[in-house]
């Protein structure tokens, strides 16, 4: 069984339920990392857990939502073998996993819809990274620069 890992804030509390519910529909095993309700919490409780599966490659993939879908992504990106991207619509979905092979999907729940953000993960995970020019640019994210 595929097996994803979903975390959120009480921003964005009711569409992760709504996601998770997709995410069982399409065959995954869901990794629920919070929150457990719209009580308010710091996102960052959720993403580190979340994050540290993708990075440890426990998870292949993971989706997170705050209000801005911010401050999640810059939390998950804090480790190596992440790539978090930030997305507002399908497009940008498929984007970031063809040529960024993003391995978490960020959404903002404050400024899509459910339905957006409901295509937006099926969109993320039905399609495949291309390889080719762009692993030579994930190779330079990966190694980074030195000053």
């Amino acid at each position: 069984m595929k097996r994803i890992a979903i975390g959120a804030d009480h921003a964005g509390f009711e569409y992760k339920q709504v996601i998770i519910e997709l995410l069982f529909d399409m065959g995954f095993e869901v990794d629920d990392m919070g929150a457990s309700s719209s009580e308010s919490v710091d996102y960052p409780d959720h993403v580190h857990p979340l994050a540290q599966k993708i990075h440890d490659g426990e998870i292949p993939h993971g989706i997170l939502i705050c209000g801005t879908g911010n401050g999640v992504a810059m939390t998950a990106n804090k480790y190596s073998n992440v790539r978090c991207g930030l997305c507002w619509n399908k497009e940008i979905a498929v984007l970031i996993r063809k040529h960024n092979n993003a391995n978490i999907v960020a959404l903002p729940a404050r400024f899509i819809t459910i339905d957006d953000a409901l295509q937006i993960v099926k969109s993320f995970l039905d399609t495949e990274f291309e390889g080719g020019r762009h692993q030579r640019r994930i190779d330079k994210i990966i190694q980074g620069i030195t000053c």
